[in-house]
């Protein structure tokens, strides 16, 4: 019987399809885990074939390609360490989301996840049969429990582990973070890990990185069998880490792991929309972005994120001005791009919208100008984008926010244009929130310059789209704070019209904007992914019929 092991996290980055790239990174993670001295290395949930896999885990070629891929794992455990590996695991005509044990050279056990989340980002029911209620595994004299993710937020499953002698909890994850994920996963464990009369060790292991629309923190740590944590993995950033663990009467106990502070508020949502669009851009192989720099706030922290998530040398910023550009935008925008560092160009689009203006005249003839003509600048400028990405190959950047989103307050094929959106599920108070706290950073957060990179110019202006003489947002919209709280409350509260009118807001006021929201619809449909930050995105949260009658 063993009484004293070393585990390694391989907090790691996964590419979903890459199972030779996945299976390099497990190679090298365990020839480290091996120079530490450790026992066994645990990687997340799904690692061979990167999760979430979609329905990329039904192609029966992707899921052979894992099975070889663990093989060849099995093989480098000879002479140790062990390997904890996920997969997708096909058995008798169904498909798993399954853990692997590795040891020895060999298999020596299989799990499949029973509890398949089937709410807000996820649909695994689509794509996996629901294991039975899983046994506990004995490595080297030690009841181990493995749950898989969602096993652990529900209380079956680490019920019956517990039941059956589990003395260690090793949980394998990909768990996409969200502004609220380390309050849930709080109360999610802590409801049945306090509630045990003899608590055991656990060992939480989350893969990191972006995946479309979903971004992954990390954040995996350990708790020792009185429920101290002994490690605590950084936020949002790869990390190998070892704990050794030593058994006593009153169960496992664990040190040496590294701890961290937890990330929360603006700078984990920075964080989080850094890496996303980092793994986005690196990930499907771009050289780096191109967006329009109007000196607005919008694209003015797109840029920043984008400097910060990729370097200055891969953001490349265009100023398109027409007849309704002012000089102070003329300014901000160039002071903004040498804030940060980033190429700076100025492309007329005046001539082209002329040409559009001629081009229309004889069908447009008797009719007055109105959002047509805006539009037409706002794709003039699409056109513009998306030709200097085709040519030189870096990705449009999209940067409208999430409340411009809701209300179909964007241009589809101009300022919508675009591969990804960093602020599609940012409000445009959070916009603000968001530069101030960024331009007030006296701390390296990501690869662009610390301190102040947004003009405060650029912030304390009323905002406006510059597509009609004189034009401000809130000619059309109700002023921002308003408008937000009363698109939270549509959005993620999911609240009538009267339980905001209850609230204190104008009637007439959020009917309207209910009525923009959902008639918006088809334009989000056709818009960029975006990351994932709040309670509800636009995207995979949040899917409304394009065809929809119903109002409250």
């Amino acid at each position: 019987m063993t009484d004293r092991i070393i585990l390694v996290t391989a907090q790691l980055n996964p590419v979903v399809g890459d199972v030779a790239g996945n299976l390099a990174k497990a190679r090298a993670a365990h020839a480290e885990a091996k120079t530490r001295g450790g026992d066994m290395v645990v990687f997340p949930e799904m690692f061979l074939l990167g999760y979430p896999p979609e329905d990329l885990v039904l192609k029966p070629s992707a899921v052979e390609a894992c099975r070889s891929a663990l093989d060849a794992l099995a093989a480098i455990t000879r002479d140790g360490p062990a390997i904890l590996i996920g997969l997708p695991w096909k058995q008798n005509s169904c498909l798993y989301n399954a853990v692997a044990l590795l040891d020895e050279g060999r298999l020596v056990a299989l799990r499949f996840k029973r509890e398949l989340p089937n709410y807000a980002v996820f649909d695994e029911k689509r794509v996996f049969e629901a294991g039975p209620l899983p046994d506990i595994v004995k490595w080297r004299g030690i009841k181990l429990g493995l749950p898989i993710c969602e096993d652990l937020w529900l209380g079956d499953v680490p019920r019956a582990l517990i039941d059956k002698g589990a003395e260690m909890i090793i949980t394998l994850n990909g768990s996409p973070w969200r502004r609220t994920i380390e309050r849930e996963r709080k109360q999610a464990f802590s409801g049945w890990f306090d509630s045990w009369a003899s608590p055991k060790a656990m060992i939480f292991v989350n893969q990191v990185g972006g995946q479309d629309e979903l971004v992954f923190d990390g954040a995996s740590f350990s708790r020792d069998s009185e429920g101290r944590e002994v490690q605590r993995l950084p936020a949002f950033e790869e990390a190998i880490d070892a704990v050794e663990w030593v058994r006593t009467d009153k169960g496992w106990f664990g040190a040496g792991g590294q701890i961290v502070s937890v990330k929360s508020g603006l700078e984990a949502d920075w964080k989080a929309m850094t890496r996303a669009l980092g793994d986005y851009i690196g990930k499907n192989g771009f050289p780096g972005v191109v967006l329009g720099m109007s000196g607005g706030i919008d694209s003015a922290i797109s840029a920043a994120i984008a400097v910060d998530a990729l370097g200055a040398d891969k953001v490349w910023a265009v100023m398109m001005p027409s007849k309704y550009t002012s000089q102070e935008s003329f300014e901000d925008a160039k002071a903004c791009a040498e804030a940060l560092g980033i190429r700076y160009d100025i492309i007329d689009v005046e001539p082209t919208i002329a040409s559009f203006n001629a081009i229309l005249s004889t069908p447009f003839k008797g009719t007055k100008p109105d959002t047509t003509e805006e539009n037409l600048q706002s794709r003039a400028r699409g056109v513009v984008l998306m030709a200097l990405s085709n040519k030189f190959g870096p990705m449009v950047l999209s940067t409208g926010n999430k409340s411009e989103m809701a209300v179909g307050y964007a241009t589809l094929y101009g300022d919508m244009n675009g591969g990804y959106n960093a602020l599609k599920d940012i409000y445009k108070t959070e916009v603000f929130e968001l530069a101030w706290w960024r331009n007030s950073a006296n701390h390296q957060v990501g690869l662009g310059p610390v301190g102040q990179v947004i003009p405060e110019r650029i912030i304390t202006k009323p905002p406006s789209a510059e597509l009609a003489e004189d034009q401000k947002d809130e000619d059309s919209l109700p002023p921002y704070d308003v408008l937000d709280a009363i698109l939270y409350g549509l959005i993620e509260e999911e609240r009538s019209v009267r339980e905001l009118v209850a609230d204190g807001h104008d009637e007439a006021e959020v009917k309207r904007i209910e009525n923009l929201l959902y008639r918006a619809e088809y334009k989000r449909r056709q818009a960029p992914p975006g990351v994932k930050i709040g309670p509800k995105n636009f995207g995979r949260d949040r899917r409304y019929p394009i065809t929809n009658r119903f109002r409250n």
